[in-house]
């Protein structure tokens, strides 16, 4: 079963300074953490912010060529998760035919922002996230866990959702 979900903030992992794109269940109180690259994050924390840079970045170039080849983005899923890899598609349409692209979920999300498709995940992932150590150190995994539980409005800052 898919579960929509919704961006409800871009931080720094406290533990190893890595960026996460957190989504939350529509509606729900379920969340994932993806740990994202830094070049990703960028792309995704311009967009939260509407600021259009001069020239375009990929994840724009990418809606462009969608776009001009009269394809919509009709939704983004985030499908499985092996060892601390998560994997996405990219679910388009085209001619009324659908087409599924290969994606890493930071790129899905970034282009999913910008055409304004819905966020899913296979309720699967979210409990496999959920029991698997993404931390090796059992201690900072620990220290994790209760501060991505604990997350306030405000800890979100500029990018709370």
């Amino acid at each position: 079963m898919q579960i929509e979900m919704t961006i409800k903030g871009l931080m720094v992992d406290p533990v190893n300074n890595m960026p996460i794109v957190v989504l939350r269940e529509h509606g729900g109180e379920r969340v994932l953490p993806i740990w994202v690259g830094v070049f990703e994050a960028n792309a995704i924390a311009l967009q939260l912010e509407n600021v259009t840079p001069a020239r375009p970045m990929t994840h724009d170039l990418l809606r462009n060529v969608i776009e001009d080849l009269d394809a919509q983005v009709e939704r983004i899923v985030v499908y499985d998760l092996r060892e601390t890899t998560f994997f996405a598609v990219i679910h388009l349409a085209r001619a009324g035919e659908p087409v599924v692209v290969d994606s890493r979920p930071s790129d899905a999300i970034a282009l999913a922002l910008r055409v304004r498709a819905p966020i899913f995940v296979e309720e699967a992932v979210i409990e496999r996230a959920r029991s698997t150590d993404a931390v090796t150190d059992k201690e900072a995994e620990e220290r994790l866990q209760k501060w991505l539980e604990n997350l306030d409005p405000d800890d979100l800052g500029k990018y709370k959702m």
